[in-house]
């Protein structure tokens, strides 16, 4: 099991468990079964769609794993996995969560797309009476006192489209956790982060008739303080085979919100594709502000657009972007020029 990662937010993985099934749109082009650990184990989604399924499997053997790093890291755990999957039993979570307050030198970052199992356990006082005591027994105890929840546990999930933002975030904004994050990789849409942001002094995103409904909302009635908002966000193109193209202005959009809200913003990647300023040629694909699923238009739609400038395009608020799929690698993770790596105050 390697001791780093290419991942940009993380140093290292810990994969206690891997396998996993398909949930949402996020899912349609998961990478793996792609990697070297399920090509060797012949290891594969059953089929292509919504609710295909490796098959899940626990490792213990990795469990003491994060106690032999002594240098502080952050650790990404299940890189290959959903911790929260059903088929986790209990009793291997909270071993997991074990180990990890009994390792306060590092940060353990939880990404999950079932939040609510995930705020079931960690907001139940038996599940943090099991770890506590698991963490008492271990042979490797605590050096300090436990709090609940652990302040080395980040919890996060994962977020493509409108949809899974509203559907998932708030029941993260629900969960017991010293620091909440999301990963907007895929990203797939525009996402609008109001009412999950801290709230700042002029509050110019909080709105009066918000897209939840009109008055009495849940979500944007409640004035979020900045300990129970968002406190990172991460964003990231798709890549791999068959990935779909970003739109850059859904990347700019998370990034302006977070900035103005004063939460920080790290851009993981552009995914497969660039923005393209010259001429149009085979392959290229014009994305629209909308959600991926609207649309694509094929080049061939060009010289009935000819009178629209490409590169006014594509940096302009709502118009469509002309992007060319260049690899990951090429497409590189600046965003108008800009590496950004933010993390959580106080992060390591």
């Amino acid at each position: 099991m390697s001791d780093g990662t290419h991942i940009s937010w993380a140093d290292s993985t810990w994969n206690v468990v891997t396998g996993c099934t398909r949930v949402s749109a996020g899912c349609d082009h998961c990478y793996i079964d792609r990697t070297p650990p399920f090509r060797m184990q012949h290891r594969s989604f059953d089929g292509p769609g919504i609710g295909a399924t490796t098959g899940v499997a626990l490792h213990s053997e990795r469990m003491g794993l994060p106690l032999r790093w002594r240098k502080p890291r952050r650790i990404f755990v299940c890189s290959l996995a959903d911790l929260f999957h059903a088929d986790v039993p209990d009793r291997f979570l909270a071993e997991t969560f074990s180990v990890m307050a009994r390792c306060p030198q590092h940060v353990f970052q939880v990404l999950t797309k079932r939040p609510a199992r995930m705020r079931a356990l960690l907001a139940s006082s038996t599940f943090a009476t099991d770890v506590r005591e698991r963490a008492l027994n271990a042979v490797v105890k605590p050096v300090a006192p436990m709090p609940w929840p652990l302040s080395n546990v980040w919890c996060g999930v994962s977020v493509e489209t409108q949809q899974w933002a509203d559907a998932r975030i708030p029941i993260l904004l629900d969960t017991p956790a010293a620091v909440r994050w999301i990963s907007a990789e895929p990203l797939l849409g525009p996402v609008d982060l109001a009412g999950f942001l801290p709230r700042t002094a002029d509050a110019s995103w909080y709105p009066v008739d918000c897209r939840h409904g009109h008055g009495g909302c849940p979500v944007c009635d409640r004035v979020l303080a900045r300990d129970d908002a968002l406190s990172w966000v991460v964003v990231g193109g798709e890549s791999g085979p068959g990935a779909r193209p970003a739109h850059p202005d859904w990347f700019r959009s998370l990034r302006d919100q977070c900035t103005s809200a004063g939460v920080p913003f790290h851009h993981k990647q552009n995914g497969e594709h660039a923005p393209v300023c010259d001429k149009p040629r085979h392959g290229d694909l014009w994305v629209p502000p909308t959600p991926y699923q609207t649309a694509l238009w094929e080049p061939d739609d060009y010289r009935a657009r000819s009178n629209l400038s490409v590169t006014n395009e594509w940096r302009g608020a709502g118009g469509t972007a002309l992007v060319r799929r260049v690899g990951k690698k090429a497409a590189g993770r600046e965003l108008d020029g800009q590496i950004w790596d933010e993390y959580p105050v106080g992060a390591p």
